[in-house]
């Protein structure tokens, strides 16, 4: 179904109603209207990395572990396979009238809000800190979910726009002041891809203001995305957010003037509640019939885009109840769990063999935990596979392993009747028993995360430094202090200094949230079943680091990510080690194509992935470090070379002046290959050299 011809039936529908039906339906909760035939709809669904609370689904990686998959191809297949999921458990739930939400078809996700400080809690939410990787894996995601029928498989909404990364604590009443370059070159170029590039059919609005509006009622962010953009799609709030206009921000001084502000800038949904307040300020005449109505049809033409009112239907109205958790979706979870593992070191400890590797020692507060393979946003998995049970289900009939908890995740102790530390000597008795020790840290959803989220970090969700916690911090130090081989594997969303473990650790591995049966891809890096292959999405500062960056309140991009950083990174942005040796042989461009020659001189087969990076030489408004222009995962077998051809992002041709207008370049780039990024860090922890060529106009 065209958009035409749905927004026709929608006008029609609509001007069947009354001022107060159509009112009505501008809650996240509409509710029926019996007598046109409009059973009750909640827009209110979640599909970051799987159907989301709303029962059993298929568990994938956290976001960031995807975006660490630098494999847009695989993502898409993801979404595409979140939303069969979605539109099974819909059909069948609907058949029972249960219309509840978490239940619906309109999937408000993905987040693509750019993560720009490492504080920031919700940042493993995201695809990472780049503005190119972030809009192409977004589209990537936006066209799995939506799919390419003749109607809508489920509507995607891109979020929270705009200009949001933190601090979450600040987030109803924080005015986030952006350049009018940093808006242009950084927060607006995704959002804007997803518009114009993959037709996403929602977008919600920010909690903060930018520049001294509030994101839901913005006359500047509303006039780019509708004006400048072409966005026909509608635009929610985010929950609550409206009542922030009167309560936090400000901005108006009651119920009915922050309904008024909305609904005239644009914002068709409330998530919320403030919108119950519309015919008040319609009586009032603070708003009209015509602001109400435009809204009503810009929703009701996502319902019959989605197929879901009307008597033409879908094409999606037949998938069945065993599409969920079905074998397919369980394969594609495995391998996005493989991708997105990220080797940090190794000094040829791994991989291990567990015919020949002796004891192992599993120590670690996240070893035997099933909260951090889920993340947040989640859903509900039939099954899950710790570290250790991954592990012991893939070594344990070939070698001897022993457990401990080492610690608790965050507090001092475990049992709290005993003293502090109470599992410390167990683990260093573990460590002293074994002939290699594997020490699971990290994070989990209670420790970063939203705003008002059970039990995270000070209530608010961001972290105050980029350390473990103490408990950690210690049991690090003295399972290192035994001297037994050691393999740290890290599950969190965010850059964590691991400083200790760089320097006295045999490996790192780094598994995000890998899913709820993520203990099994970890374990199968770990005995070399399969090489790992993820990349940093972000960078990892040492905690540092964080006294040479601007305020956490301070949206300025100097020094931040990447593009901008001027220190020395722990493991850069692009950053990833696999079992191959593979090189960058030889490498030519055109501003189209780069054309590289890539070898594996290892004695291992793996997957790669192939970054190309842009520098503009001339240009004083260009970045001051070259920026990510196109990628490419390949898998080369061991001892194969061949040539790879990678598409060129246009803009990286372009730069962003100070005010804000994104121009034509300088006409001399210099374009770099390689198998990471190009900057010394990247050299010095891998010890190979990106390929470069210069390009002119």
């Amino acid at each position: 179904m065209t958009r035409e011809k749905a927004r026709k039936k929608a006008e029609l529908l609509v001007s069947q109603m009354t001022v107060e039906e159509m009112a009505s339906q501008l809650r996240f909760d509409a509710p029926a209207i019996e007598r046109l035939g409009i059973p009750e709809y909640n827009w209110w669904n979640e599909a970051m990395h799987g159907l989301a609370r709303g029962g059993t689904a298929t568990s994938f990686p956290q976001a960031i572990g995807m975006a660490a998959m630098f494999d847009d191809e695989l993502l898409e297949k993801i979404a595409d396979a979140i939303s069969t999921e979605t539109r099974a458990k819909y059909n069948a739930l609907s058949d029972e009238g249960d219309r509840d939400i978490y239940h619906g078809l309109t999937m408000w996700s993905p987040n693509i809000n750019i993560f720009r400080d490492p504080r920031w809690g919700r940042g493993h939410e995201t695809y990472g800190e780049d503005p190119y990787l972030t809009a192409r894996l977004g589209k990537a995601f936006v066209r799995g979910l939506q799919g390419n029928g003749e109607t809508l498989k489920t509507a995607a909404c891109a979020k929270h726009f705009a200009v949001h990364s933190g601090p979450e604590a600040l987030r109803h009443s924080f005015d986030a002041i952006a350049s009018p370059k940093d808006l242009e070159e950084t927060y607006l170029p995704a959002f804007r891809a997803l518009v114009q590039e993959a037709g996403v059919e929602a977008v919600m609005g920010a909690y903060n203001r930018t520049n001294g509006e509030p994101c839901c009622a913005s006359a500047y962010l509303m006039g780019k995305l509708r004006g400048e953009w072409g966005f026909e799609g509608h635009f929610v709030s985010d929950c609550w957010a409206i009542r922030d206009f009167h309560e936090n921000h400000r901005i108006t001084s009651s119920p009915v003037e922050s309904v008024t502000k909305a609904l005239k800038a644009g914002c068709d949904l409330n998530c919320g509640c403030t919108y119950q307040h519309i015919m008040h300020a319609y009586e009032l005449g603070m708003i009209t019939e015509e602001d109400i109505t435009r809204c009503a049809v810009r929703l009701f033409t996502t319902r019959f885009l989605l197929g879901i009112l009307g008597d033409e239907g879908s094409e999606y109205d037949d998938i069945p109840y065993s599409a969920i958790e079905c074998r397919e979706h369980l394969n594609l979870a495995h391998q996005a769990s493989l991708e997105s593992c990220v080797l940090l070191k190794n000094n040829g400890l791994l991989p291990l063999d567990p015919g020949s590797c002796g004891t192992l020692g599993v120590i670690g507060p996240n070893a035997n935990s099933r909260v951090p393979l889920v993340g947040n946003y989640h859903g509900t998995s039939s099954r899950y596979i710790t570290v250790l049970e991954g592990i012991q289900d893939l070594a344990g009939e070939q070698c001897r392993i022993l457990y401990s908890e080492g610690c608790a995740l965050s507090e001092d102790r475990i049992e709290h009747l005993a003293k502090a530390n109470d599992r410390l000597a167990e683990a260093i008795a573990v460590a002293k028993n074994s002939d290699t020790v594997l020490l699971v840290l990290g994070l989990d959803e209670t420790l970063e995360g939203e705003e008002g989220d059970t039990g995270n970090s000070y209530f608010s969700g961001d972290k105050e430094d980029l350390l473990l916690p103490e408990s950690q911090r210690i049991l690090l130090e003295k399972v290192l202090a035994v001297g037994k081989p050691t393999v740290v594997i890290l599950m969190a969303g965010s850059a964590i200094d691991l400083s200790l473990a760089q320097d006295k650790a045999d490996a790192i591995l780094l598994s995000w949230y890998p899913g709820a049966r993520g203990g099994k891809a970890v374990a199968e890096l770990l005995f070399g079943k399969e090489s790992p292959s993820g990349k940093l999405p972000i960078t990892f500062y040492n905690n540092d680091a964080l006294s040479e960056m601007p305020d956490f309140t301070d949206y300025s991009m100097n020094n931040r990510t990447y593009r901008y950083y001027t220190g020395k990174a722990l493991y850069p942005f692009g950053y990833g080690l696999t079992y191959g040796d593979c090189s960058v042989e030889a490498f030519s461009a055109d501003p189209n194509f780069a054309t590289v020659t890539v070898a594996n001189n290892g004695c291992r087969d793996t997957d790669e992935v192939l970054e190309l990076y842009c520098r503009d030489e001339d240009s004083p408004d260009a970045p001051p470090y070259p920026v990510l222009c196109g990628f490419r995962r390949i898998h080369l077998a061991k001892g194969e070379k061949r040539s790879v051809q990678v598409p060129i992002d246009p803009s990286a041709f372009t730069i962003v002046n100070r005010e804000g207008n994104r121009i034509p370049g300088s006409g001399k780039w210099t374009l770099y290959a390689g198998f990471g990024a190009p900057d010394e860090r990247t050299e010095e922890l891998t010890g190979k050299k990106c390929r470069s060529f210069l390009l002119t106009k």
